[in-house]
């Protein structure tokens, strides 16, 4: 972590205001470290960003992963996208590795470099500590860098980061109205519901297109604002 960032770090403070409050109460639910909050940041800096190899969203799941975790991904509905789910299917990760190590920093390195392959290091190695095992680079100092991010945000005033708190990116005050029936006009439906397309997408990014086909009927939770003075 380079503190010289400013800029980038500074917007990662302002997200996690926003954010965290949603991924944290989710990790405890599953008996994940409270920590874990900040693989998030490593992984994706609190953005729904998409990888050169295709991993996406907050958790940075690929497709295949994110599917054999219970995330819905196709054309039109690709909840990678959806914070809540997305840390749930994480979680569900997260607990299946730890049943499988029994150690949170090995749990984390196999978020980085998957479970194939640290398994095939720590076979090789024949250790069995995150601490004592050579690394690819990148995985090799995964861990070191989501502790200088704890390190970094608990005390950021210590590290030049000071924000005034009304800077920081507020919670969105939402609701969730429940749709079971397809959408030829998703635009349409968000003005139905006094609200704008802008809104509805920056809420459900995880709508992948113009319309909802929901052929099957399945129950979708949409999100839509509470106060119509939404920003």
């Amino acid at each position: 972590v380079n503190t010289y960032w400013h800029s980038n770090t500074f917007l990662t403070l302002k997200r996690a205001n926003r954010w965290f409050p949603v991924i944290e109460p989710i990790l405890e639910k599953h008996g994940i470290p409270e920590d874990f909050k900040y693989l998030a940041i490593i992984e994706s800096g609190l953005t729904n960003a998409v990888s050169p190899a295709g991993a996406t969203g907050y958790w940075q799941f690929m497709k295949t992963t994110g599917k054999s975790y219970g995330l819905e991904v196709n054309s039109e509905v690709d909840e990678r996208y959806h914070v809540v789910k997305a840390t749930e299917a994480a979680c569900k990760y997260l607990t299946d590795a730890y049943m499988k190590y029994g150690n949170w920093a090995l749990v984390a390195a196999s978020y980085n470099m998957g479970m194939g392959g640290l398994n095939s290091k720590l076979d090789h190695q024949k250790v069995n500590s995150y601490w004592d095992l050579l690394l690819n680079s990148e995985t090799g100092r995964y861990v070191y860098r989501i502790l200088a991010v704890k390190e970094i945000m608990s005390n950021r005033d210590d590290y030049g980061f000071v924000i005034d708190e009304k800077e920081l990116y507020s919670p969105y005050e939402t609701k969730v109205i429940e749709v079971s029936e397809p959408v030829a006009d998703l635009a349409q439906w968000a003005l139905d519901n006094n609200i704008n397309y802008k809104i509805l997408k920056t809420l459900n990014p995880w709508l992948r297109s113009k319309s909802l086909t929901n052929s099957s009927r399945k129950t979708y939770e949409f999100i839509v604002p509470v106060d119509s003075n939404f920003e």
